[in-house]
């Protein structure tokens, strides 16, 4: 998030800045599609920097692990097995950290939320678009 708010307000605005610039020298703005465009994208610049700035004044950065890694906390690496034998492994992080491709999912997803303070060999019941599916917890983990 830092780096997308460093590109945002040292790069990507200043260029954008530039265009508007340019294109409000051409003459009449109310058809200067160039000149809207680019008051349209300073908009969507400057509310994603206003939010960015708000979300990382309030991150707190987790750098332990907790007292119990027996259990399911925010961090945990968790490998689970469905009743037909599928293995699937997660990360619990925070909801602007989840990516799927990774198996990095949100604190506030119905899996994380299931999964949270159980322990190795407990089943999870687990509600899903397609319905609910039981998991039982093979792993729990806290550094990889």
């Amino acid at each position: 998030m830092r780096e997308e708010l460093s590109y945002l307000w040292k790069v990507k605005r200043p260029q954008v800045t530039q265009a508007v610039a340019e294109a409000a020298a051409m003459g009449d703005r109310s058809e200067n599609a160039e000149y809207i465009y680019g008051k349209k994208q300073l908009r969507q610049i400057d509310a994603r920097v206003r939010f960015l700035r708000k979300r990382l004044s309030e991150l707190v950065i987790v750098d332990r692990t907790p007292d119990d890694t027996s259990k399911i906390f925010f961090g945990a690496w968790v490998e689970l097995e469905d009743s037909e034998g599928n293995a699937y492994r997660y990360r619990i992080v925070g909801p602007d950290e989840f990516n799927t491709d990774k198996g990095f999912i949100s604190i506030d997803s119905p899996m994380a939320k299931a999964l949270l303070r159980k322990t190795e060999g407990d089943e999870v019941v687990v509600n899903r678009p397609n319905g609910t599916t039981t998991f039982v917890i093979t792993s729990i983990r806290y550094n990889i």
